[in-house]
């Protein structure tokens, strides 16, 4: 056979392969649900996905007119959600017969697959149980100290190298803002443990790229080099829950997160050494080092994001900005340190970080995948085996709410409250077993950058008429935010 006929023939074969495809697909879905005309054979839309994660996700939610639309992602029937109701009913599913978390193509592969966002059963339930005293008031009031004084430390080191007013040093704040959420989480969490702090944050924007690289594992590229990351930063957090252990075991009070979880791990252990019976998976050294590192890849991306829309949108919204101004000058006249108590009396703060985070979830969808045979989610969504689930947390957060393309923080104020009157749709943290179990601390962390901000500095955004336009990495941020700063004179 010659080379013409091989390559008609490969080509035959090709078309037949997309036309077969096309036809599964259009079959599973029974021409009922919205979606791309025609797929690529085995890829699917993952190289849209990868290429322009927004457009392909607003596509699917321009699809889902009624709710819900399909897609094809590595070969792999995907339903894609915008409805509360569905939100609601996926993620209260956590087993290995009905739903579990599929976050990303290749987040086994970074974040390891015995990760606590793949856990399911009587040990995931076991683990989060042992989470209960870690976002404790007095454990919230130990990390606020510490949150306070990396704020000071950042708010101040901008003023000074990226004045208004100087020429050519307007900065884009993503990453600035990412390093201080990755320092501050990193203290805050596993306190003075840490050998190298550097190079544990060089190797945690490793493991984040992993996620915006395509899903090729080989060595050299981005998928590699997260997955090797992800081995330094857990041997480092094993070193550190040693030296927490010793700490807490010489009579040390609770200096950060892993403190505060050893003092409960260590009188587990205690109970389970004296009944003469096996230690939970959660109370080894292992599990708690790649807990330790899930806390902090959560925390660190959600909080970026978070903290770069309150900068952007105090920059759009000056009115609400001296609103946060007056509620702190009238709480605090002498600029007083912020404690717990005086945290839970600053309510209209609260009210702009709550709405923030309902203008834009930091992260917009969590995708689960079906064990289950005709899963039913609801008289209209039967769900067969093997299809990913892909409800949307965004599309939630908006459903109900009155203007809700419009920031709009009274609207979570007395007499309105709608955090409450549309609970169902609000959960920029998600819900059921895999809500984030550090809501109130990340709550804290954003209003407490908003206070400080507010009451420390004066920002000039640069912006154009893309700057708010929305970007995936893979959490949402605006399209720049480019700004210059000075020291803020309240008189």
């Amino acid at each position: 056979m010659d080379l013409a006929s091989l390559a008609l023939y490969l080509l035959i074969a090709l078309v037949t392969l997309f036309i077969l495809s096309t036809g599964y697909f259009a079959t599973k879905h029974k021409y009922g649900i919205p979606g791309p005309t025609l797929v690529i054979p085995l890829l699917g839309g993952i190289i849209d996905m990868v290429r322009d994660p927004y457009t392909f996700w607003e596509q699917q939610r321009q699809y889902a007119i009624h709710g819900v639309s399909w897609n094809s992602i590595l070969g792999k029937y995907t339903l894609f959600s915008t409805k509360a109701d569905h939100c609601q009913k996926i993620f209260m599913y956590n087993s290995v017969d009905t739903l579990t978390l599929e976050l990303h193509p290749s987040a086994k592969v970074i974040l390891g697959a015995d990760n606590i966002a793949f856990m399911t059963g009587p040990e995931h339930k076991a683990l989060r149980a042992s989470f209960l005293h870690l976002f404790s008031p007095k454990a919230l009031g130990v990390y606020l100290k510490v949150q306070e004084r990396q704020l000071m430390k950042y708010i101040a080191k901008w003023i000074r190298d990226h004045p208004v007013g100087g020429k050519g040093k307007s900065v884009e704040m993503r990453n600035l803002l990412r390093v201080l959420a990755a320092e501050t989480s990193q203290l805050t969490f596993v306190g003075p443990y840490l050998s190298n702090q550097q190079k544990f944050t060089t190797d945690f924007l490793l493991m984040t790229n992993g996620f915006l690289a395509a899903p090729i594992y080989l060595p050299g590229t981005d998928l590699w080099k997260a997955a090797k990351a992800r081995q330094r930063v857990v041997a480092e957090l094993e070193v550190a829950v040693d030296k927490s252990k010793k700490f807490i075991k010489g009579g040390g009070e609770p200096r950060c997160l892993l403190d505060f979880w050893l003092v409960d791990i260590l009188k587990e252990i205690d109970e389970h050494e004296a009944q003469g019976v096996n230690l939970p998976i959660h109370c080894t050294r292992e599990k708690m080092a790649t807990t330790m590192m899930d806390f902090l890849f959560a925390s660190q991306d959600a909080t970026t994001a978070g903290m770069t829309w309150i900068l952007a949108t105090m920059s759009d919204n000056p009115d609400i900005l001296q609103k946060v101004r007056q509620e702190q000058f009238k709480l605090r006249p002498h600029n007083e340190p912020i404690t717990y108590d005086s945290l839970q009396e600053m309510t209209y703060a609260r009210q702009v970080t709550l709405e923030c985070l309902r203008y834009r979830p930091p992260a917009p969808m969590v995708a689960m995948l079906n064990h289950k045979d005709n899963l039913k989610i609801d008289d209209d969504l039967i769900v067969p085996k093997g299809t990913l689930l892909i409800p949307s947390i965004w599309a939630s957060c908006m459903e109900g709410f009155p203007n809700p393309h419009r920031f709009e923080p009274d609207r979570m104020g007395p007499g309105r409250e709608e955090d409450r009157k549309f609970q169902k749709q609000f959960i920029p943290f998600g819900v059921g077993p895999h809500r984030c179990v550090g809501y109130n601390y990340a709550i804290h962390q954003l209003q407490m950058f908003l206070i400080t901000m507010a009451t420390s500095a004066e920002w000039v955004r640069e912006t154009n008429p893309k700057s708010n336009d929305v970007i995936y990495l893979p959490t949402l941020y605006p399209k720049d935010c480019i700004c210059t700063w000075a020291p803020y004179a309240c008189c």
